[in-house]
């Protein structure tokens, strides 16, 4: 059967497919550590499974309105204004399934034939191929470490063009881990406030910040928050990624217009699903700060144990939970040309998976995650250790 030339197009994605990858030889037996996940190791708190089971019970396994429950677009309402400072009506809320299709929605919903959308490298791997997907034209901004993988103004600007119709930021960042601090968001904001660029901005790891706090670009002045759209879940926020359950904040026009999109397609997110993100935010915060603290342990040990690896540099993490280091010249000394096939030949002799750096636009790095226990972590790390040693010494 003939494919469309768009779906031909698309780049499936590297963490997907390495992740099912590890999953298929865990399954025939191998002792596969994977550092490839987006996802926390934790299961669901029970407090929100037995929300979701007493709402099935009572009869919640119906379709739903298709922007979502009032009573949960009410709940993210409330948590906007209490974690973020920001005042939203529930019409001005759409919860989709998942972060990953709420973001589809949005270049659906604004994005044009040849409209550009500025993306700054690295980016997590959808970004670029969903906006392809809806006919616009990604155009990456290449960061570097020298500004811990953020965007800046001058750069920001030498990429504005009179196509482009939106910029899509990412904090705090998949895959680096840098978050942007209020007074470099302002920076950005200061340039975007002449413009009436869409700013979209996926916050879905809000919660796992090592520093300060988690700034929104919304909350700085009303001009730019008329011009933003949040996009966040609770996927990363109470280990939820199985649950689909995510939302965006924004214009309510652009909010009704998703709210059609999804008449058309997935007609609502499971009404259990729903409740259980009810529950999420109606929890006590003392638990999601306990749960942060536990990924910070994990970001110290993550860095000190990368920095054990020999040829391999990497900036010290701000929030998520992925390192991402600079992984050439380890792969080079190893007898390798390219990151991505040194990644392969450690999953395939020492079992580690992980990321090479080449699904987020920047092909000299890697991105490992730390979402899983430290001795599990630190074991992978020995492994990957062991296997440059000995390439470098044979």
């Amino acid at each position: 059967m003939e494919l469309s030339k768009k779906v031909k197009s698309i780049t499936p994605s590297q963490t997907i497919e390495i992740t099912n990858t590890a999953r298929q030889l865990k399954a025939e037996g191998v002792d596969v550590i994977s550092l490839s996940a987006g996802e926390p190791d934790f299961n669901t708190p029970d407090e929100i499974i037995e929300a979701v089971y007493e709402a099935a019970k009572a009869g919640h396994t119906k379709y739903t309105a298709s922007a979502g429950l009032p009573e949960l677009r009410e709940a993210i309402a409330k948590k906007m204004q209490r974690d973020n400072n920001l005042t939203y009506e529930p019409t001005e809320v759409y919860v989709g399934n998942g972060a990953k299709q709420v973001l589809y929605n949005i270049f659906l919903a604004t994005l044009d034939q040849g409209d550009e959308v500025i993306v700054p490298s690295p980016y997590w791997v959808s970004y670029t191929e969903q906006i392809k997907m809806v006919g616009g034209e990604p155009v990456t901004a290449a960061t570097t470490e020298e500004t811990h993988f953020k965007l800046t103004p001058k750069l920001l600007k030498a990429h504005i063009t009179e196509k482009t119709k939106m910029l899509v930021l990412n904090t705090p960042n998949n895959p680096t881990g840098s978050v942007y601090s209020r007074n470099e968001l302002q920076a950005l904001a200061d340039v975007l406030a002449e413009t009436d660029i869409i700013i979209v901005v996926d916050e879905i790891y809000e919660v796992l910040t090592y520093g300060e706090p988690q700034v929104s670009i919304a909350s700085l002045n009303d001009k730019i928050k008329a011009q933003t759209v949040i996009v966040n879940g609770v996927s990363k926020s109470h280990s939820m990624t199985g649950w689909r359950v995510g939302y965006a904040c924004g214009d309510a026009g652009l909010i009704s217009a998703l709210s059609s999109l999804t008449s058309q397609s997935t007609t609502s997110v499971a009404e259990p699903a729903q409740y259980g993100a009810i529950a999420a935010y109606n929890m006590n915060p003392e638990n999601t700060e306990a749960y942060r603290a536990i990924f910070e342990r994990r970001r110290d040990n993550a860095y000190a144990q990368i920095q054990t690896l020999p040829h391999v540099t990497c900036i010290k993490p701000e929030g998520a939970f992925y390192l991402f280091p600079h992984m050439q010249k380890c792969a080079e000394a190893c007898g390798y040309k390219t990151v991505d096939d040194f990644v392969k030949e450690v999953l395939r002799e020492k079992h580690v998976a992980f990321v090479p750096g080449s699904g987020f636009g920047t092909p000299e790095y890697a991105r490992i995650s730390y979402s899983l226990d430290e001795e599990t972590f630190n074991e992978a790390i020995s492994r990957i250790r062991n296997f440059i040693v000995e390439k470098t010494q044979s």
